[in-house]
């Protein structure tokens, strides 16, 4: 999943990536070259005392030393540019791939996973894109070009290199296998600790009114001590690569001069030559320290990648039409027929063979215990889930065949929970219509009834905006979503018991500010209370996801005993004192 990711993403910087592996070649090279040089300058400069000698070499060293330096910034720099870029990129495509989900989607990965994945997930890939540009790409050309060097320089030490390569790729390798784990239970340890407090911020009130901080703060203790812990296993392991790293290194060091000494006071190699095969051991071995360190990352970006191809491979189950109908045949029009839907495993289903038509003009309503299928069957609507059985019906064309553009152009909904973004009212009001006139928010916001506390907020349209909406209040909420919808101006309004939180007085006066703004639209709408839809033009009653009655108020409370029961349920009567 890795390579592949990998692949797929960096195919546009095939140019960079190019220079980047010519730059770290040539400064490799000319790291490679300096100990060479400097042998050069002990043997036959210092132990022969020719300072011209070593004024020319040290020379050629310092044009070395800065050709070295400029490939290793510019080849960091290019690496730095493609890394960002690639995070950019993979972040933007799974955000648009995301933005493509139906509602089944979301709610199958979750949505802090989807965020941890589209933050922390490419963030430990970008960073391996980053290390392999500066590290990775050097680490195989300083260790083939270092054993091509030391060999140069004598043959007879280069057992050293036999024992002291393979020992340190061994031990390393042993540490990382056990690491590997422990960085995919990491993952799944974030995905919890942000889950918990997604939970707990978004329901800080009712945290609040039960009195429950205590518990949640152990709930999030024991998320975060699971995270710290696997982070600790993993760390301690982490934590012996240096040491281990340095034992060798330094037992590498003492074994050269020990064995090198020996081989000098029997002529069989120079000073100069010595130091040179200590450097390059030196070099070889921090290469494959740097390729190990390397190893290291790939396993937890591996993970990460397979968390984030697995979003990028998972395909929306709202398939948009191959060849969408442009121009529908009928206008404000929506119709459902024989509509069922049924979750991916549920044993009954949600809906089932729900018929009813709406027409320009028309309000209709639909009522139903908690658990009916209210909220569902508006959802078929725009598509935010597709039916199982049966067709929905925008215009005379099954919504299946329209672009999703062109069918949530057609439609305003209203969710059953209002949410309001970070901005003001203004941004949050031309959502629905970017072009819309302070003239048109007003208007929509007098409607809604929403005039008067927006009128007398600091700033009026441009009065700040709290992320969900948390500045104001739920009825004031709910009206600014429903000015929303109006901005819009769509054929088909939806709804979703979306005058919960008004008062009887504002209810009345809201819906009798919507009949003529809606005359030429259809209007659905989902209530609890009877008295929002007490003046319907036709009422469907739902109980257990099918359709039990469809008629106008007084139809239904003789033929519907369900509907019947419910109004009944809402009559007020008076305590007797």
């Amino acid at each position: 999943m890795l390579i592949r990711l990998l692949r797929n993403q960096l195919r546009a910087y095939q140019r960079p990536l190019t220079a980047v592996v010519l730059l770290q070649f040539v400064g490799t090279m000319a790291s490679l070259y300096l100990p060479s040089l400097n042998a050069d300058i002990i043997d036959q400069g210092v132990a022969r005392g020719d300072t011209d000698y070593i004024v020319r070499i040290g020379g050629w060293m310092l044009l070395v030393s800065l050709i070295q330096i400029i490939c290793s910034i510019a080849a960091v720099y290019l690496g730095a540019r493609i890394a960002m870029g690639f995070g950019r990129d993979v972040r933007a495509t799974l955000f648009g791939h995301v933005n493509r989900f139906s509602a089944r989607e979301v709610a199958r990965f979750g949505a802090p996973s989807l965020i941890t994945r589209n933050t922390n997930d490419v963030q430990q890939v970008q960073m391996l894109v980053l290390m392999s540009c500066t590290m990775l790409v050097a680490a195989p050309i300083m260790s083939v070009g270092g054993v091509v060097m030391a060999l140069r320089e004598d043959l007879g030490l280069s057992w050293l290199m036999l024992v002291s390569v393979p020992v340190l790729a061994v031990a390393l390798t042993m540490i990382i296998r056990r690491m590997v784990p422990g960085f995919r239970l990491m993952q799944t340890r974030i995905d919890t600790v942000n889950r918990v407090l997604r939970e707990q911020i978004t329901g800080i009130r009712v945290v609040r009114a039960f009195v429950r901080e205590p518990y949640e703060t152990d709930r999030f203790a024991v998320a975060n001590a699971d995270l710290t812990a696997t982070a600790l296993r993993t760390g301690r392991l982490l934590a012996l690569i240096f040491p281990v790293v340095m034992l060798v290194l330094n037992v590498s060091s003492v074994a050269v001069l020990w064995f090198g000494a020996q081989r000098v006071e029997a002529g069989a190699i120079q000073v100069g030559a010595l130091t040179a095969f200590l450097q390059y051991l030196m070099q070889i071995l921090m290469a494959v320290m740097m390729a190990t360190f390397m190893l290291m990352m790939v396993p937890r970006a591996a993970v990460c990648a397979e968390r984030i191809v697995e979003v990028l491979d998972t395909d929306s189950s709202v398939v948009p039409a191959t060849d969408p109908v442009a121009e529908p045949p009928t206008r404000a029009e929506l119709e459902l027929r024989g509509v069922r839907f049924q979750y991916p495993g549920a044993v009954d289903p949600v809906l089932r063979d729900v018929s009813f038509r709406a027409t320009p003009g028309t309000t209709t309503a639909i009522i139903g215990s908690t658990g009916a299928g209210k909220t569902t069957l508006l959802s078929l609507i725009p598509r935010l889930v597709d039916v199982t059985a049966g067709a929905v019906l925008v215009d005379g064309v099954d919504v299946r065949e329209l672009a999703p553009d062109e069918l949530w152009r057609r439609i305003g909904l209203v969710p059953q929970r209002p949410y309001l973004f970070t901005g003001t009212v203004a941004s949050n009001l031309r959502y629905g219509n970017p072009d819309a006139t302070d003239d048109e928010l007003w208007t929509a916001l007098e409607i809604a009834q929403a005039r008067d506390f927006v009128a007398q907020m600091p700033g009026g349209l441009d009065a700040p905006i709290a992320q969900g909406g948390s500045t104001v209040s739920g009825g004031q909420r709910q009206r600014l979503a429903i000015a929303r919808a109006l901005v819009r101006q769509p054929e088909i309004y939806l709804f979703d018991d979306s005058f919960s939180a008004l008062d009887l007085g504002t209810d009345a006066r809201l819906r009798a500010a919507l009949r003529p703004v809606t005359a030429q639209s259809a209007v659905v709408i989902v209530a609890q209370r009877v008295s929002t839809i007490i003046d319907a033009d036709q009422i469907i009653v739902l109980e257990d996801g099918g359709v039990v009655g469809v008629g106008r108020h007084e139809e239904l409370l003789r033929t519907c005993p369900t509907y019947a029961e419910i109004v009944a349920s809402q009559q007020t009567t008076e305590v007797p004192a």
